[in-house]
């Protein structure tokens, strides 16, 4: 016995499944880049010539450049911060993302509150130093 494989007659035949899977892998696409979180504010970290590696971690402070914080997407005053902190309780490492161009004095300002309020462990993001 032998069987024979229809083949597609015309040429729109043979299109209709590449076109499916194209608009399958749009559609994924489009919701897949709708997940990335967004930051509050833009703020460019200095250059720095370590490159150490990122790992994933529960909360992100970020620093502006005009000194204003927000804590995971959220805008928020050092009241807030604190707080926030407080109620995740067991956060022991932290990432501090601070605009190349805000005052170092914020910063450190930052980081101290961060040490009183119980973060063991703080990462401060940089960019690889350009060559």
């Amino acid at each position: 016995m032998r069987l024979e494989r229809s083949r597609p007659k015309t040429d729109e035949e043979r299109v209709l499944p590449l076109i499916n899977i194209v608009f399958l892998l749009l559609i994924f696409f489009m919701v897949a880049g709708r997940l990335a979180a967004v930051d509050p504010f833009r703020t460019e970290p200095p250059r720095s010539a370590s490159e150490g590696m990122t790992q994933e971690h529960e909360m992100v402070v970020y620093v502006a450049a005009d000194g204003r914080l927000a804590l995971d997407g959220s805008i928020m005053d050092e009241t807030a911060l604190r707080s926030a902190i407080a109620r995740h309780g067991t956060t022991r490492t932290v990432r501090l993302m601070a605009d190349g161009r805000a005052a170092a004095v914020r910063v450190v300002a930052v980081m101290e509150l961060l040490g009183a309020e119980g973060v063991e462990k703080l990462d401060l993001l940089t960019l690889p130093e350009r060559r």
